[in-house]
């Protein structure tokens, strides 16, 4: 049942049905006191009137009776006075209102000797007759005197102040009841209504609704109570996401951290296997170029041998240093070194290529604990990445710290990474290079090292048109400082644009 239906059940009809029967009560009530003084005034008249007439029965004295009846006149609203014999006829009577009564009921009123009274109509008129019986002084009972007063006054109206009784209560009652029904719908049903309307829309997953804590204060408090709630369940949810995209991250680097293993088991069976012939073919190629009976094409050729064998054996080396986990010897690096000794590294391939670089770090270099040595493999491998992608002349190289975390961002205006390329970046031996420039492993390289770091990278697209590199490291030793503190470890990863 509607709270609406339940309070008009509960409230407002008990309400009307208590007004309906006080408004009874109390007309009524007010009918019986207006019937009950009228009567007793005719009664009062009646007795006074009857007591002089008494005496001008005894002396026989027309004049007396006469004078007697005129004198009941004069009070108020007496229109007729008469005196009968005990046989119930008129001995002498002035006014209106003469047969009110049979001769047999006066007879009857002679023969109780009490006196009596009863609402009688004549003429479209209603009267109030009193009959009394009239004795002398000496008690004996000569006749009845009729007093009759109209009903002029308000005791005439009661039918009518009953109907117009009826009527404004029937008036105040719509109107209480409208009034509780209009404040019922704008201060209880609307409130409500609104609190209905939020929850409905949480529940369609519109989970940024929340409710106007407006109107009474008990809704302003429910609506407040609502939002808390609302809020409360929105962290809830976002904490639930972001533990489901750390474990979807975790289990990517945990699958990518199988592969390089794996890889490294491989690449240690391939070195210890391929290592001995390629150390014979280098060393024979060496010899036979060494002999002044060969020309130059193939003295050349030998060289070119040599060069591919050395490639081969660098391969290999960066497999191994892949799948291997290390422990990495950390130290305090002022990052603007790092950044300094990178430059330096690629100066000359930039400088051949007309390749501007463009260096923002913050006033205050920050330093941070960290293998100077492997990032600075890091950003060299990133730095000549984007001087040899197709149409590169700007690089941006750009750092800022935030909290316990340094982001670096290295972008190029070159001709980027397909859509369909950028999930694959970091994986070995993937490359968009020609057959022979390039070996796949630089990038998987610089992911390995990243992750030893604690920290995290992932590629965008530079808002100069080529490709950005959005690295992510530890300012401090997260690791060590939390075993210090005898504290179990975590490590929030913030990550740029991953695949």
């Amino acid at each position: 049942m509607r709270l609406r239906n339940l309070i008009i059940l509960t409230v407002i009809v008990p309400l009307f049905l208590i007004l309906v029967v006080f408004s009874l009560v109390a007309i009524h009530s007010l009918e019986d006191n207006v019937r009950s003084k009228l009567q007793t005034e005719v009664q009062i008249i009646t007795h006074a009137i009857g007591t002089s007439l008494g005496y001008a029965m005894a002396r026989d004295s027309p004049e007396s009776l006469e004078e007697s009846l005129h004198a009941a006149f004069s009070f108020h609203r007496i229109y007729g006075a008469y005196v009968f014999d005990r046989e119930g006829q008129e001995i002498y009577g002035l006014g209106l209102g003469e047969s009110l009564f049979e001769p047999a009921e006066i007879r009857e009123v002679v023969e109780a000797g009490e006196p009596t009274g009863d609402y009688r109509q004549h003429d479209g008129w209603t009267y109030y007759s009193a009959l009394m019986p009239l004795t002398t002084p000496d008690g004996e009972l000569r006749g009845v005197l009729q007093v009759n007063r109209l009903n002029t006054g308000i005791e005439n109206y009661t039918g009518f102040l009953t109907l117009v009784a009826g009527l404004a209560f029937l008036i105040g009652s719509t109107g209480i009841v409208l009034g509780i029904w209009w404040g019922f719908r704008r201060h209880i049903e609307r409130p409500i209504n609104r609190l209905l309307e939020v929850m409905a829309r949480v529940e369609g997953g519109n989970r940024e609704q929340r409710a106007a804590p407006r109107g009474p204060e008990e809704y302003r408090r429910l609506a407040v109570a609502l939002n808390g709630m609302l809020d409360a369940m929105a962290e809830k949810d976002a904490d639930i996401e972001a533990r489901r995209l750390n474990e979807i991250a975790l289990e990517k680097r945990l699958r990518k951290s199988r592969k390089l293993a794996e890889l490294g088991v491989l690449a240690a069976g391939v070195a210890h296997e391929i290592g001995a012939p390629l150390t014979v073919i280098n060393g024979q190629a060496q010899r036979l170029a060494r002999r002044e009976v060969i020309g130059e094409d193939e003295r050349a050729r030998l060289g070119r041998i040599r060069g591919e064998v050395a490639r081969i054996v660098e391969i290999v080396r960066q497999l191994m240093e892949l799948g291997r986990r290390h422990n990495v010897e950390k130290e305090w690096v002022r990052l603007d070194a790092l950044v300094e000794g990178a430059r330096q590294l690629v100066e000359e391939e930039l400088e051949q290529g007309g390749i501007r670089l463009d260096i923002e770090l913050p006033p205050t270099p920050p330093r941070l604990l960290a293998n100077g040595q492997q990032l600075t493999q890091v950003l060299t491998n990133l730095l000549r990445n984007a001087a040899q992608a197709e149409g590169t002349r700007r690089v941006r190289l750009s750092a800022e710290s935030r909290g316990d975390q340094l982001h670096l961002r290295l972008e190029d205006d070159g001709s980027g990474i397909r859509e369909a390329d950028k999930s694959q970046v970091f994986d070995p031996f993937f490359t968009t290079k020609p057959v022979g420039q390039g070996s796949g492993l630089g990038l998987s390289m610089v992911h390995r090292i990243v992750n030893d770091h604690g920290g995290t990278i992932g590629v965008f697209d530079s808002e100069l048109g080529g490709a950005g590199f959005a690295i992510t490291l530890p300012l401090e030793d997260l690791l060590e400082t939390v075993e210090n503190e005898a504290v179990t470890p975590t490590h929030p990863a913030t990550r740029g644009r991953q695949s």
